[in-house]
């Protein structure tokens, strides 16, 4: 992570996949004595950015942000070494200081102003860039001059607008302010709420304020129209959106919008997937000559992934893949990568294909169903490697997003770049997990029964409230959505208390689809950045011997949760809630697990509660 200030500055360190999911493009990174913004794209420097090859992926971002993206790419990096003036320490992700403002940490100073108004200064610290601060000269010399720290609240709307909180309008109450007056920033209490921080002008005759009058709908009344700024772009837009306060490091100031996909099998052999999977960069070279083919061969960026398999190997494979390609007629272009925008539909067939794959990055092998899950699971796969490649296509403030995946969301998140993107940030995970198929005939009868359709009319009823309070197009997935997401959230918990895993470090996939091509199942999977990805613990759950130890336990515990009864006789349609009985003690995971936000929820689905039965598939 670098400072572009009379250029490039380290300031700290950040793992790739923080990129992604925590740092993205637009967000606030809180380091240890400096606040920063992760740069828009425009800004990064891509000669140390590595190319992922992933065509469905790619296919879903241009369907998303349009046919001029051309390329996947993971965050610029260097390898680390013992020289702290080498080329590593100049390449990273650009970023700028945010919020402007800062306030002298000195109890008896507490001066608050623009860090460009000259009053501070950057404390530079090559060897320990952690270390790195703002200053200010009000007291000290050298190391003892008291540290500057980011003013504690921002403004934000949810067009995915921020802008520095106007401190001068704020006190002043939209009056102007005489030049040469200076302001502090005061804490009166010892709770740190908003009620007790007050802002003071030195002006005469003008009372301090405090932050809680910039707090809640009384804030919306007194705080400016949003200037549509982008700080990440440096951009400002037109916006009819009004500002609200969050303080600093608030979990609502950036929400990222993702699509992610697995490396599905496209081939038996790993040396044929390998050419499938880069055929992009290696077309080209089915139409030149032999000779001149092979010269080329070693200078393409795909080679390192080819070269174990040899020259002529490769050189052969190209050559079958073409003509396999001819003889079907299959034509892919820069704007169509022939790929289908479903992207749940190739997974699904990937994970319930009868016949088991041994390649680097999809391995896959069938385990016997548990005797006490007969009844209801049909298939039981174990996913030994699994590679996950998820891609930012942009983000929101205020509100989390809502959608599905496969949404077109180009015009409801902000942008990460001041024009088109032609390449998107990417992240890619190694891991393993464990794939479960519901017996489709049971889950059908299921949903005909008439307690579950009038629990899907109460779960709908409120889900239309929620839409219509928010302005957001009703798109209901389904009650059997609800149902294989309740029951993998519960299986979630019990799995993170016997693999060794965290909760927040295992994901979920869920595929639920009704109709003529139904889909019932989930996939519990774990992953790291790493090239190793993870070591077993959860794959070794899935075998059949703990497997069905693992679900009665899972089932048992979601009978009854601590918040119990408030929590069982929830109403979802009480004030617009997208879930029925659910709550933190028993059902809601981390962000990072959840595909959906904890929404769409309901143990009531799953099994008999202290509220009664109201449609459990258990029973």
């Amino acid at each position: 992570m670098t400072a572009p200030a009379n250029g490039p500055l380290r300031v700290g360190e950040l793992r790739p996949s923080q990129l992604l999911h925590t740092y993205g493009v637009g967000s606030v990174a809180d380091l240890p004595n400096l606040s920063v913004m992760v740069l828009g794209l425009d800004r990064w420097e891509l000669d140390k950015a590595t190319v992922l090859t992933e065509d469905r992926l790619l296919a879903a971002v241009r369907r998303r942000l349009g046919h001029q993206v051309t390329t996947l790419r993971t965050p610029p990096h260097m390898p680390e070494t013992t020289d702290p003036f080498g080329e590593w320490t100049r390449v990273g992700v650009p970023v700028g200081l945010f919020p402007r403002w800062l306030r002298c940490s000195r109890e008896q100073c507490n001066q608050l102003a623009p860090a460009s108004s000259g009053l501070f200064e950057l404390d530079e610290q090559y060897f320990r860039p952690e270390n790195t601060r703002y200053v200010h000269t009000c007291f000290g010399q050298g190391r003892g001059r008291p540290t500057a720290v980011p003013a504690r609240f921002l403004i934000a709307c949810r067009a995915g607008h921020m802008d520095d909180f106007p401190w001068m309008y704020f006190v002043h109450r939209g009056a102007e302010h005489p030049p040469g007056c200076t302001l502090t920033l005061v804490e009166r209490g010892t709770t740190g709420e908003a009620a007790n921080v007050f802002v003071q002008c030195s002006c005469p005759n003008v009372p301090a304020r405090s932050m809680a009058e910039a707090m809640g709908l009384r804030g919306e009344r007194e705080l400016p129209a949003c200037r549509g700024h982008h700080p990440h772009l440096g951009t400002f837009d037109a916006c009819p959106e009004q500002v609200r306060t969050i303080a600093l490091g608030a979990t609502n100031s950036w929400f990222a919008a993702q699509l992610r996909v697995f490396s599905l099998p496209r081939a038996e052999e790993p040396l044929a997937q390998a050419v499938q999977e880069n055929w992009q960069h290696l077309e080209p070279l089915a139409l030149v000559p032999q000779e001149a083919a092979k010269m080329l061969l070693p200078t393409q960026q795909c080679w390192p992934e080819l070269e174990q398999y040899g020259l002529d190997a490769v050189w052969e494979e190209v050559n079958k893949e073409a003509q396999r390609r001819a003889d079907q007629h299959v034509v892919r272009s820069a704007d169509d990568d022939g790929e289908e925008f479903d992207l749940a539909t190739p997974e699904w067939q990937a994970f319930t294909a009868t016949h088991e794959r041994q390649l680097p990055d999809f391995t896959t092998a069938g385990e016997r169903v548990p005797a006490v899950a007969e009844e209801w699971l049909e298939r039981v796969v174990l996913v030994h490697r699994l590679r996950e490649v998820a891609a930012l296509t942009g983000f929101t403030r205020i509100d989390a997003p809502e959608w599905m995946p496969q949404d077109d969301l180009s015009d409801q998140a902000a942008p990460l770049t001041s024009e088109p993107p032609t390449w998107i940030p990417c992240a890619e995970l190694r891991g393993e997990g464990v794939f479960l198929k519901f017996r489709e005939e049971k889950l059908a009868a299921w949903e005909t029964r008439d307690d579950v359709r009038a629990r899907e009319a109460q779960l709908k009823r409120a889900y239309w409230m929620w839409c219509a309070a928010r302005g957001v197009e009703p798109n209901w997935p389904g009650i059997r959505y609800v149902l294989l997401h309740t029951f993998s959230h519960v299986l979630i918990r019990e799995f993170a208390l016997e693999c060794g895993y965290g909760a927040s470090g295992i994901g979920e996939r869920i595929y639920a689809r009704p109709g003529e091509q139904p889909m019932a199942g989930i996939l519990l999977y774990t992953a790291a950045p790493d090239s190793e990805g993870t070591l077993g613990g959860l794959v070794s759950l899935g075998r059949s011997g703990r497997l069905g130890a693992a679900l009665e336990q899972a089932l048992v515990a979601a009978r009854l949760c601590s918040s119990d009864p408030l929590c069982a006789e929830h109403d979802p349609t009480v004030h617009g809630r997208l879930h029925g009985a659910a709550c933190h003690a028993c059902l809601f995971a981390a962000e990072t697990s959840c595909e959906r936000g904890n929404h769409m929820l309901d143990r009531a689905l799953l099994v008999d509660t202290l509220a009664g039965n109201h449609g459990a598939f258990f029973v």
